[in-house]
């Protein structure tokens, strides 16, 4: 009896210090879903495209994309919170990202690669990083 509640005390206890996955936060001002089709009208790929809005240029500029590869990435709108938010899992980390806006597109011409041309990739500041020293960025979902 005495090694049960030995045992039962030790995996209660490996439970609670089990740590929590952590996410990767972030905040952009647009999420485009687009639908990307070749000129025969064969879709090529879906993707979420992110957007800061750019005072200087008064227009959005790319920040990142990612494939779109469930239905479960897709944005959602948070009533009580008043905006987007899409989560999963992006390589090894659990990534959430907000949005006061979203667009649906479908088109013949990449505008992630289009964009490359009036605002490099290089400039793009991306999403969160797991070894980013923003704590804010980093949140811990309970």
């Amino acid at each position: 009896m005495t090694s049960f509640v030995v045992a039962s005390i030790l995996s209660m206890a490996s439970l609670g210090a089990s740590p929590v996955e952590p996410h990767l936060v972030d905040r952009v001002d647009l999420i485009e879903i687009n639908h990307l089709y070749d000129i025969q009208g064969r879709l090529v790929i879906n993707q979420m495209i992110f957007y800061d809005w750019d005072n200087a240029s008064q227009r959005f500029q790319v920040r990142a994309w990612r494939l779109l590869k469930s239905d479960d990435q897709l944005p959602r709108k948070s009533w009580n919170q008043d905006q987007y938010i899409c989560h999963w899992r992006d390589m090894n980390v659990q990534r959430k990202v907000f949005a006061d806006n979203v667009r649906e597109t479908w088109t013949t011409q990449d505008p992630e690669v289009l964009e490359r041309n009036m605002y490099p990739i290089e400039l793009r500041s991306e999403l969160s990083q797991p070894d980013s020293s923003s704590a804010n960025r980093l949140a811990l979902d309970r």
